[in-house]
């Protein structure tokens, strides 16, 4: 069967050490066979404390960035160019750390940063992000690791909302330490087939998010599952499917992730409604 993970980000914001034992333990019970991991700030997670736990556990680690107001590699001051970067390379550090594969994330422009462009603005906006990524995914390649870029909707960002931008943006820098992320919920927006989309990422795509087209459960929601979980095994996709969804109670993450009411009546429900589906999905899918 195919791995299924969550994100922590279900539960709470920002994650440490501190709450981290108690909530794998809490994942894994729940029958879950990947977790997520964001560093929202360096040292809120150190190798120790997640290899332990993931040790513990059992869990397969994905490690996931956070692009908060200020952390931007595109139409930004040289400074704050470089505290983006010295933040990604810090996610990496993490990922090698504990045995994950990549770290993903909109690893671009903070989230929720919007601007019009004209097709020549656009081209040299992503002539820098070229630029400024490079040496991070160079730092990337040293480690064995790949940088998921993942578009974004356009009400959270206008740089890069589809894959055939990504695909445009990033260039030759694809496949040298960086690929794509996708995430069912933005794919839903922006994309007029997701499993086109899919197709087109192709051998590029690294991790896969997966949630309802209300930003709930998967399942039971508008989305065409059979439709992109077999898209997913004909590109050769063999990565967990990681539920991501955000909790109301924690006021920066509702904000940012636009989330005003509850999805499910617990955020436990939450995550083992979306399990219990993607399991029955996926059972006798390429993976013993």
């Amino acid at each position: 069967m195919r791995a299924i993970g969550v994100n922590t980000w279900v539960w709470t914001s920002p994650l440490t050490d501190r709450e981290l034992p108690a909530l794998l333990e809490r994942i894994a019970g729940m029958g879950f066979d990947a977790v997520e991991l964001p560093l929202e700030n360096p040292g809120d997670l150190t190798v120790p404390a997640v290899a332990a736990a993931l040790a513990e556990t059992g869990l397969s680690p994905s490690v996931v960035g956070a692009m908060a107001p200020g952390r931007d590699l595109v139409a930004a001051d040289d400074a704050q160019v470089r505290a983006t970067q010295d933040y990604l390379r810090a996610c990496l550090d993490l990922a090698a750390g504990i045995g994950a594969r990549s770290v993903c994330g909109p690893f671009y422009a903070a989230t929720g940063r919007v601007w019009r462009m004209t097709a020549a603005e656009r081209a040299a906006a992503y002539e820098q992000w070229r630029d400024n990524l490079a040496p991070v995914a160079e730092h990337a390649t040293g480690l064995g690791l790949t940088l998921g870029i993942e578009p974004l909707n356009r009400y959270e960002t206008s740089l890069v909302n589809t894959v055939d931008q990504a695909l445009t943006g990033l260039g030759d820098l694809l496949g040298h330490g960086v690929g794509l992320a996708l995430d069912t919920y933005h794919l839903n927006i922006e994309e007029r087939s997701s499993a086109d989309a899919v197709r087109r990422a192709g051998r590029h795509l690294v991790h896969v998010q997966v949630c309802g087209s209300d930003r709930g459960a998967p399942g039971g929601d508008q989305t065409d599952w059979p439709a992109l979980l077999g898209t997913l095994d004909e590109v050769g996709y063999t990565g967990p499917l990681t539920i991501e969804s955000f909790t109301a109670e924690n006021a920066s993450i509702a904000t940012a992730a636009s989330i005003w009411r509850p999805l499910a009546p617990t955020q436990d429900d939450l995550a083992t409604t979306g399990l219990a589906f993607l399991r029955s999905l996926t059972e006798g899918d390429l993976h013993d």
